[in-house]
């Protein structure tokens, strides 16, 4: 008997050892081990926001302001947020309607210093609080340049925008960056700066930031025609290789809407997915824009809205449980009932679908699936928007400057929306524990 129990003793000391040497070896990075997320050495399943103006409300230049920004990040963290997918910098000349302002990379190789410091002294403030960032740094439609700026600086000439020739005369004209070598390389060489900076206030390379989550090629990259799609799979790939060379701490993702941003093409965004440099998948869904519920109807439009939703999930989910990699669904809205924009108006209807959504990430970590995250869209919090169209001086909400404001964003005085929030994390607290 004695023996027996000298031998459940040392039994019982090697567990505890391995389970210290685990927490000594947990790696401070997030990172994704057999097809999950893992951060601080646990699961990690999460209910985010997007917050694409993080890094100029984080710089003391114009649209600056660090006080609010703490405020901001305070207030998310009391309602259990802490994964924010944010746009590293706008890119090319200012004074455009429907453009984010000010920009970041004024012209290829050109900085705006006071937004990297910006940037820098958000990843500082997203450090102290366990927090941790989604940076995407491109992106196909005219709000932030993205596109439209490296064709232009490529030689293509002036690109249309869409306030001026609609959507479709757009999308034809960036159909043509999947195929132009000479804008992608403008890119590579913007990735390059960006990944191989040193935080200013930190003393950390980006590179070694545990305050970043993951590296993103873009925000919503798009082919914008089939014939493009296999030059579009081969610039992501070129991308995330690139990608990975300069930083192999971090995860890396595409920034995709699922096939709806690949031509309705499933097996194009599988093969996205399935490339060895991309971490984890990403899908957007928007029931508003994509007709599943009407201005009109927003409420009784509802239940299909969630149908609709699920069914796109699952076909997503399908893939990433047969390639194994989680799947986030990083951007999705509902518009405030009766399609109202002013602070204060009801937003039942986006109650409700935000409630389901969330339903959806709590069912999979309670089973340990792959459908591990999502980011709604977005945080507006403590802003007070004054015109409908952006205008330079206005705060930032999270609508950018081509849509109206307060029309998917998430203020500081929606306490309904915010409850349906806060339950959820509540939740996914319980569940981790």
């Amino acid at each position: 008997m004695r023996k027996v129990r000298i031998i459940l003793l040392v039994v019982a000391v090697v567990v505890m050892a391995c389970q210290q040497t685990a927490k000594q070896t947990a790696s401070p990075f997030v990172t994704v081990e057999d097809g999950h997320f893992v951060k601080d050495g646990k699961p990690y399943y999460y209910v985010g926001t997007n917050f694409w103006y993080g890094a100029i409300l984080a710089s003391e230049g114009q649209g600056g302001d660090r006080q609010r920004l703490a405020r901001e990040l305070d207030l998310m963290q009391q309602y259990g947020i802490d994964n924010l997918r944010i746009l590293v910098g706008s890119d090319g000349e200012r004074g455009v309607l429907t453009k984010v302002e000010p920009t970041l990379q004024e012209a290829p190789g050109v900085y705006n210093d006071t937004i990297l410091a910006g940037l820098d002294y958000l990843l500082q403030e997203l450090g102290k609080r366990g927090m941790v960032a989604v940076l995407y740094l491109n992106n196909s439609w005219e709000w932030s340049g993205g596109y439209g700026f490296y064709l232009e600086q490529a030689g293509a000439g002036k690109q249309p925008r869409p306030n001026e020739v609609g959507y479709p005369a757009f999308m034809q004209a960036m159909s043509k960056y999947a195929t132009n070598e000479k804008a992608h390389e403008l890119f590579y060489d913007y990735v390059r700066f960006i990944l191989s900076r040193t935080n200013r206030y930190t003393g950390l390379a980006y590179k070694d930031d545990p305050a970043i989550m993951s590296w993103q090629i873009g925000n919503e990259p798009r082919a914008f025609s089939t014939e493009a799609l296999p030059a579009f799979e081969k610039w992501l790939s070129e991308a995330s290789s690139l990608i990975r060379s300069l930083d192999p701490n971090h995860l890396i993702s595409v920034g995709s809407e699922g096939a709806w941003g690949c031509e309705g093409d499933f097996g194009s965004w599988e093969r996205i997915c399935s490339d060895k440099n991309v971490d984890y998948c990403n899908i957007h869904l928007w029931p508003y824009n994509w007709g599943w519920a009407k201005a009109d109807s927003l409420k009784e439009n509802l239940p299909r809205a969630k149908e609709n939703t699920k069914e796109y999930i699952d076909r997503h989910l399908e893939i990433c449980e047969r390639i194994r990699k989680p799947l986030v669904m990083e951007e999705f809205g509902y518009p405030r009932d009766g399609f109202q924009f002013a602070l204060g108006t009801p937003t039942e209807g986006r109650d409700g679908y935000y409630e389901y959504v969330f339903s959806l990430v709590g069912d999979n970590a309670e089973k340990g699936g792959y459908f591990a995250g999502c980011n709604f869209w977005g945080w507006g919090g403590l802003a007070q928007p004054k015109h409908e169209q952006w205008l330079v001086g206005d705060d930032y909400t999270n609508d950018p400057a081509q849509e109206a404001q307060g029309l998917n964003s998430v203020f500081a005085g929606d306490s309904t929306t915010l409850s349906v929030i806060r339950s959820q994390m509540e939740r996914m607290e319980n569940l981790i524990k």
